[in-house]
């Protein structure tokens, strides 16, 4: 029989970071679910009878592995298209790495130094609900990186039937108790193997009848949608002269498609401040009136009154010429849309001519989109990662409206994992998703998170199709995560103090013969 606990002794910190990086595998586009599964277990493995610090080790090895791997493209966008020197794109790399990578390094050191040793306790209750932990802290501290979160693999696996009760950090713990229940039934008794078993069909049977049960219902008729993508290299965006051949290549796209209820039109379409192309919007809206077109647009705009520019989604309908709503993005991203430096760096990087400027948030208390008789929850880029942030506006709205310029990041992974934490969203929210992005992956996405249909990358193009507003509201969209957060809780204090207590009770050796 295989000791798998010799194995990790001798072996554990040679392999926990390769096999932290095949865990990227487990998500798009490779997709390979199951690893999501194995590779977790076998860090759990790992940190079977080592010290505290061994553990802590093997836990920074192997999430470093991860995010290497997994979001290897973070020096495209910041040096290849972002342009900043090597040895800043390589300082940024390492020290978000280092960050990220911190919270399994503190938990891999607490389990071993208080949790239990062994036991159903410490493999199927305490090891999941502190990687959940760490996933869920990674989520917001500093900002937050919510990338890469197991519930991610799981889109087209039983397991997705938990996330509209319990969301993605919800499908996490279920997905990291059952890399736990493996690692009882290799390392446990007969008792607790059969336990481990019946908690690994409990927990996949369970996902699957979820699966089957339909949260919100069908609201009026469906709506016909055109999301066009321009392809406009973000290399060439921004150059002298582009401004009028972006133009003349989004209304030529559009033109054919006027007519449908929705048209969409990416992150910052237009490579211009909106003040400046007015004349332009103008004429793109009389031709869309005329055939009863409502434009949703991705563009920039500047306060005529502070100056601040915004990040933002323009929406009009010919239903209300006059009127027009805004949309401005309230999640920025940390040195692409600002920059959290003291002044001397800032002044370093204006040297350098190295972008320093910063975008302002907007308002955590917007409102959705009215537009063809439905609601727009509106959601700008990489912000649709952070799930919970966008609730009140989901509970107001019919449909999900995704913008995105994943441009930034060329023919890499990330547009394909965006693609999935937008797929995450429409389940949690039980409502379809309209994704419009710059060069792909434009999509259209079902209610249950499936893909009904998207544009090739690096394409000019339009998608259409129609979508069926939703009504209702998913167990996750009314509570957000609070069960999971109360199930992590419950699953740290028993992990990490009922041993103890129980220890503190039990007789020693020689009261109990006396």
């Amino acid at each position: 029989m295989i000791d798998f606990r010799a194995l990790s002794a001798r072996w554990g910190s040679w392999v926990a970071a390769p096999v932290g990086a095949l865990l990227a595998a487990a998500f798009a586009p490779l997709g390979l679910f199951p690893l999501a599964i194995l590779c977790p277990a076998t860090l759990f493995l790992l940190w079977e009878q080592t010290t505290p610090r061994e553990a802590a080790w093997r836990g920074f090895l192997f999430t470093g592995g991860l995010f290497l791997a997994g979001t290897y493209w973070i020096y495209h966008s910041v040096h290849t298209i972002g342009g900043a020197p090597l040895v800043v794109t390589l300082f940024l790399i390492v020290a978000m790495v280092a960050i990220l990578s911190s919270y399994a390094t503190a938990f891999g050191y607490a389990l071993q130094r208080w949790g239990p040793t062994s036991g159903l306790l410490r493999w199927v209750v305490l090891l999941p609900a502190g990687w959940t932990l760490c996933e869920w802290l990674r989520g917001w501290v500093l900002s937050g990186f919510p990338w890469l979160a197991l519930g991610y693999s799981q889109l087209d696996s039983s397991l997705r039937g938990f996330a509209p009760v319990i969301g993605v950090y919800g499908v996490s713990l279920v997905v990291a108790m059952t890399a736990g229940a493996i690692v009882a039934v290799l390392l446990g008794s007969l008792r607790v193997r059969i336990g481990a078993l019946l908690i690994i069909a409990a927990l996949w049977v369970g996902g699957a009848v979820l699966w089957r049960h339909d949260w919100t219902t069908p609201l009026a008729t469906p709506v016909s949608v055109a999301l066009v993508q321009g392809a406009v290299p973000q290399t060439l965006k921004w150059q002298e002269g582009t401004l009028e051949r972006t133009e003349a290549l989004y209304l030529a796209l559009t033109r054919p498609h006027f007519g449908a209820d929705i048209v969409v039109w990416p992150e910052v379409s237009i490579p211009a401040v909106e003040a400046d192309v007015r004349v332009f919007i103008a004429g793109v809206r009389l031709e869309a009136s005329l055939q009863g077109s409502t434009l949703v647009m991705g563009l920039l705009r500047v306060d005529p009154g502070t100056g601040d520019y915004y990040n933002a989604i323009n929406a009009w309908t010919p239903r209300e010429p006059t009127r027009e709503q805004w949309y401005f993005k309230r999640r920025l991203v940390p040195f692409g849309e600002y920059f959290p430096v003291p002044a001397f760096v800032r002044n370093w990087m204006r040297l350098m001519s190295l972008p320093n400027s910063d975008f302002a948030a907007g308002s955590d208390t917007q409102a959705p989109l009215a537009v063809a008789g439905q609601t727009l929850a509106p959601t700008i880029c990489y912000e649709d990662a952070y799930g919970v942030e966008q609730l009140a506006l989901v509970r107001k709205s019919s449909l999900l409206v995704n913008v995105s310029n994943d441009a930034w990041f060329g023919d890499s992974t990330a547009p394909h994992q965006h693609l999935d934490i937008s797929r995450m969203r429409a389940l949690e929210a039980g409502r379809p998703m309209l994704r419009a992005t710059n060069d792909g992956v434009t999509a259209l996405i079902e209610h249950d998170g499936r893909i009904l249909a998207t544009l090739p990358q690096f394409q000019p193009g339009v998608l259409t199709g129609t979508l069926q507003p939703r009504a209702g509201l998913t167990p996750y969209v009314r509570v957000g995560n609070v069960p999971v957060l109360a199930l992590i809780a419950l699953g740290l204090v028993a992990g990490f103090t009922v041993p103890r207590r129980w220890l503190a009770r039990r007789p020693r050796s020689h009261e109990a013969r006396a």
